[in-house]
């Protein structure tokens, strides 16, 4: 049986509170795993600004005749 195999199987046996707890920390894990450039990060950091100044808002807007 493979790790992943042997994980989903005791996967299963978990209760619905235990598998959040597991996907809270395996996002958190992936999350950890990633890796921003320089320019990447000033983007957000900018769009954060822009959206306190309310310059830009939180969500996109469809295209008129969309």
């Amino acid at each position: 049986m493979s790790k992943v195999q042997t994980i989903e199987s005791e996967l299963q046996k978990l209760t619905p509170e235990e598998i959040r707890e597991v996907r809270d920390w395996l996002e958190n894990f992936m999350e950890d795993q990633l890796h921003f450039t320089d320019e990447f990060e000033a983007d957000i950091q900018q769009s954060e600004r822009d959206m306190a100044a309310g310059l830009s808002s939180r969500t996109r807007q469809p295209a008129v005749g969309q």
